[in-house]
């Protein structure tokens, strides 16, 4: 990881600066979608479930808490859209990034060399940050951060062959992770359910054929129980309370090659109309297959074990949020409203850590040390809400302020 001064001689297209070692040109709306996707994760510190419990009578606050939540399985929220946003964008951006380097005489063995070296700090920033206040360093290999390490050499590879390699290597990986669970044999009627954490009869389990991707029954969890027990543990590993599993960085891999050939696109020199074009209309092929394929029970969409319908579903619905932020600040050139967006965009890693990490607790925290345990609670329901919206400008202050300083965090 490293921080970069950015010096002004250097200017984006954004109208801010960019490090030399950055893409020589950065696209607005992509800037701009991370930080709307950033500004999700960061927000969580506005409690909305704490507000919709106090105001059960509420239908906007009920909606506005479900947005704010992770689905028990199937489906999703607007929060289920954060992960494989931010993982889409990271193929969006890596022709930008490889034509940098490559400009700047840097050959592949030095740019796959770079990329292993950036896997790596993935990786252990994943598990460093899920390790904040344990007992003792928590391996666990399901979040964004180590999700995308696992799997970004091998996008790396991918995006130096040609695009037809891209797509066949897309369908091999989904097909292939569709096959290793669908001939992963289901529970037997001795299954012991309450040691893999889920209740007999689940009301969020499916039946039949699709049963294959249920809550901890499946070919994930049990490589976990292999796996996950190799690394030293306060207690054996059974099972993750979520159903999340260290697999789930293959099909996330399917992901980041959705968003590569996004940004191929993006990065090409077809007219803005028929981008636009390219993107609407994967996005509803896509969302389209991804429903199909959960509705006839072939593959369910769940984002806990990314299944390749989520894959699928979701990686639709990311060429319409790029469609959308494209079609404004690229090719309307709308951008003055997004400043707020622009200033997370730009710093996604700091972003990250700031929300995932001890900073977020210090803020708040800090909130109550300075302005006395009870500064909030006149505001009755509406506490959390005025709280984390403290907690959210503070930490967007630190944003701006690295953002006027110049300085970016980048792996």
């Amino acid at each position: 990881m490293t921080v970069k001064s950015i010096p002004e001689e250097n200017p984006s297209v954004t109208g801010a600066v960019i490090n030399p070692a950055m893409p020589v040109s950065r696209v607005a709306s992509v800037d701009v979608y991370r930080g709307f996707v950033m500004l999700l994760m960061m927000a969580e510190v506005i409690s909305l479930s704490d507000i919709s419990k106090a105001l059960p009578e509420s239908s906007f606050w009920r909606i506005m808490a479900f947005s704010q939540s992770h689905v028990e399985w199937s489906w999703l929220s607007l929060h289920d859209m954060i992960q494989p946003s931010f993982t889409f964008l990271v193929g969006v951006v890596l022709p930008y990034s490889i034509m940098s380097r490559r400009n700047k005489g840097a050959s592949v063995r030095n740019l796959l060399l770079h990329t292993l070296k950036r896997s790596l700090i993935l990786i252990l920033l994943g598990i460093f940050l899920r390790s904040m206040n344990s007992e003792q360093t928590n391996f666990t290999f399901e979040d964004t951060l180590t999700q995308i390490g696992l799997g970004y050499t091998l996008l790396v590879v991918l995006a130096l062959y040609s695009q037809r390699v891209q797509v066949i290597a897309l369908v091999v990986v989904l097909v292939g992770y569709f096959l290793a669970f669908a001939l992963y044999p289901l529970p037997g009627p001795e299954f012991d359910y309450a040691a893999a954490g889920v209740k007999v009869g689940w009301e969020h389990n499916f039946n039949g054929f699709a049963a294959h991707w249920n809550k901890n029954t499946n070919f994930a969890w049990a490589f976990d129980n292999w796996f996950m027990n190799l690394f030293p543990r306060e207690r054996e590993f059974r099972f993750n309370r979520g159903g999340y599993s260290t697999l789930s960085f293959i099909p996330t891999l399917g992901t980041m090659i959705l968003g590569l050939l996004a940004g191929n696109v993006l990065n090409s020199q077809v007219a803005h109309a028929r981008k636009m074009k390219f993107f609407i209309i994967t996005g509803f092929v896509l969302i389209a297959f991804g429903i199909l394929l959960h509705v006839t029970g072939i593959n369910p969409v769940v984002k806990r074990i990314w299944t390749p319908a989520w894959t699928i579903f979701s990686g639709g619905i990311c060429f319409l949020f790029l469609a959308f932020f494209f079609g404004i600040i690229d090719i309307a050139d709308k951008k003055k409203w997004s400043f707020f967006l622009m200033v997370i965009g730009m710093n996604s890693i700091a972003a990250y850590c700031i929300a995932d990490g001890g900073i977020r607790n210090v803020i708040n925290e800090s909130l109550y040390i300075h302005f006395g345990q009870n500064f909030d609670k006149g505001i009755g329901a509406y506490a959390p809400l005025f709280t984390g919206g403290l907690v959210l400008f503070i930490m967007w202050l630190i944003l701006y302020w690295m953002y006027k300083k110049k300085i970016f965090i980048k792996i």
